[in-house]
Order: C-alpha cells, then structure tokens, then sequence
C-alpha cells in the first residue's frame, strides 16, 4: 500500500526564492494548458492530447520571449502541472458520468496566487536524500528537513508544500507494507463507535470527550481577524495581521490532527474490531449556527477515514453501520424504538425504556452500532 509522510522543511532565503519561482511556473503552465482546452472545447476543436499540451506550453514555451523563464525551473514541476489538470478533467468526466463515486466535482478552474502552494517532484526529477539527512531538490538546492521518523522505502515522489502560514513542508509517498498487530479476543476488544459533539465518541467501556480546538481558540481568533479587517489593503501591517490569522488556524488543524493520529491508533492498537456509526458529517455542517460550528470543529469525517485506513494496514477488523439505524433510540435489551426523538431528544442524555430499562443515550448507542456491526462483518455486507 502507498503511504505519505510529511515532514517540515527549513528552507534558506535563495532557496525560498527558487521555489517561488517554481510554484508561480507551474501555476502559469496550468493556466496556459487550461486555457488552450477551452478555447478548443469552444470552438469545437478535438480534445488537447496530454503530449501536444506539453510541447506547446512547456518545451516551445521556453523559447520565446513571453515564456523563456519556464527553464529556470525543474521540467517535471512542469509536467507533473499538466498530469493535475487531466487528473482533475479525468475526474469531472467521471463524476458526470456517474462513475466516480462521492460528491460532485466541477470542471478544472483557473489559479491564482493562494495563501498555499505546492509543486510535485517525482524520480524523473533525480531528487533525493543526501547522507547528512537533507533533501535534493533540482534547481532548488539541498533542503534541511526535520526529520521525526525514518521512511519506510524510497519516496516515488516528494510533493513540497507552503501553508498560508509560511511554514515548508515535505510530503512523501512510498510504497509500505502492511503491518498486522497482533490479534486480540475478538468477543472482548471489539467495539462500536457513538460520534457526536458534546461527547467527542463512545466506545466500549470509555469515551473520548471533545477537545474543541476552534472553540479555545476562537477569542483569539476574533481579535486577529478584527486586527485584519482594520488594516489598510497592500500595506505591511495588512500582511502581518493576515499571516498571525493563519497561523492561529494552522495551530489549529495541528492539534486536531495530532489528537485524530493519537485517538486513531490508540483504537486499533486496543480493538479486534471497529464498527463506526456513518454519520453525514457534510449535512451536518451545512447548517448555520453554533451546531454546524461545532460539527466542522471535530472533524468527525477525517478521524472516520485515518481510523478507516489504520485498520485495514494493521489488520483489524471494520465496518460501517448505516447512518439510517435508529442507534440511539433503539433499546438494547428489548430492541423496541422508544428512545428520544427529534432535536428536543438531543438533551435527553438518559432514558427510560417500557421494558425497564435504563440507559445512557451514547452507552445505549455504542452496544447497538457493535451488534449490527458484527451482523454486517458475519454476513459479509462491508459496504452498508
């Protein structure tokens, strides 16, 4: 299996310079090929082949006058710019034609000069790692890297990134095998997974509450986006009030990153298997106020995806259950539907069923997702 690794990048001042130039040639040769594809789609010209788009706006491009700083660069920055743009028609072709699978994506759009920017290296492109732990970078120079853990193999490619931050990142992709954990008691480890958002998830036997990282760092925020408001367009203080913004998010998504990574592989290490409730985060979030907030601040789809991929690497057991399955209002002795209801049941945190009964409403849950997770895995109906 293919896995990424990122690591910070400290880049000197003439090296900052040289990867400037390096994302602002690749946002042009995305920008020219783009163009030149609609224009031919306008005028009702065949389609741009892959190879006539990098002869016209690579190779001849270098020659002329307009153009002739397109060979200050590295050649497969260029070419990896052009391999985008058919990835992101490939993929909007797809997704017309109902053949991809997930939300809708529009057709490529032009670039411009954002807060982040990125190139892609690949092994055309003879990069590599110098025996003092630096990264070889054509036309760039060797790089310091912080490195926190050793690669698996060699990198097929190495993607390097700039954050609306300005911090330099170095993001690897090799090829790794899986690694199988060892096996636990299946009737005692495995578990079911309760999201929600005054409770961050409910397993078997504990929870993980809410860490609410925007929500701590929300005053902070609000002084730094008003500092930001106040200041004069094109004026330094404006580039510095915008920079302190986006390293308050940056620190942000760190940390909830970081306690996704931890919460991930703390649940594979501990569980045979892992039955996740299929919640729909996007519906969720599209609501405005305080809960949708909220809703984008756990980022419960990113933890569903990284837990997802850990336990297909290591070997653990997983499912979904459907996001239809009356999990929380469903009683886990009689299986009766009496549970709380509706938003004004959102409250409600223990409930009483007819049977007799007593449960926590995210307890409650967790054993229901846990038993219909396992009926899935027995029966073979992974993708429910």
């Amino acid at each position: 299996m293919k896995l990424r690794y990122q690591f910070r990048l400290y880049p000197s001042a003439p090296q900052k310079r040289e990867l400037a130039a390096a994302f602002g040639c690749a946002r042009v040769v995305w920008n020219d090929a783009l163009r030149a594809r609609k224009d031919a789609y306008d005028q009702g010209l065949p389609r741009l082949s892959a190879a006539r788009l990098s002869k016209r706006f690579i190779s001849e491009a270098k020659n002329t006058p307009e153009r002739s700083w397109l060979g200050k660069v590295s050649a497969v920055v260029l070419q990896q710019s052009l391999r985008d743009l058919e990835t992101a028609y490939a993929n909007f072709f797809a997704s017309k034609n109902g053949t991809r699978k997930g939300p809708k994506m529009g057709p490529p759009k032009f670039k411009k000069k954002a807060s982040r920017q990125s190139v892609r290296f690949t092994t055309n492109a003879r990069f590599k790692i110098t025996h003092d732990g630096r990264l070889r970078l054509p036309k760039v120079g060797d790089v310091e890297v912080r490195w926190s853990r050793e690669l698996p193999s060699a990198p097929s490619s190495v993607t390097v990134i700039k954050d609306a931050s300005g911090r330099y990142f170095a993001s690897f992709v090799v090829e790794a095998e899986g690694k199988s954990l060892p096996e636990l008691d299946l009737d005692e480890t495995e578990t079911g997974i309760d999201l929600g958002l005054s409770t961050y998830a409910v397993l078997r036997g504990r929870k993980i509450s809410s860490p609410k990282f925007f929500r701590r760092q929300e005053k902070k925020l609000k002084r730094a986006q008003r500092k930001l408001s106040r200041a004069r367009k094109g004026s330094n203080n404006r580039h510095k009030a915008k920079l302190a913004v986006a390293k308050i998010h940056a620190r942000i998504a760190d940390q909830r990153r970081d306690f996704i990574e931890q919460e991930s592989t703390r649940i594979t290490r501990e569980s045979q298997a892992v039955y996740l409730e299929d919640l729909n985060v996007k519906g969720m979030g599209s609501r405005r106020g305080k809960r949708a907030k909220s809703v984008h601040d756990q980022s419960l789809s990113r933890f569903a995806r990284t837990l997802e991929a850990k336990c297909a690497r290591y070997g653990r057991g997983f499912a979904k259950v459907s996001r239809w399955f009356p999990s929380t209002q469903m009683c886990s002795s009689c299986a009766s539907i009496e549970g709380p209801k509706g938003r004004a049941g959102l409250h409600v945190r223990r409930w009483t069923c007819s049977c007799g009964a007593t449960h926590d409403r995210d307890e409650n849950a967790e054993l229901n997702i846990r038993r219909v997770g396992r009926s899935i895995v027995a029966e073979g109906r992974l993708d429910t």
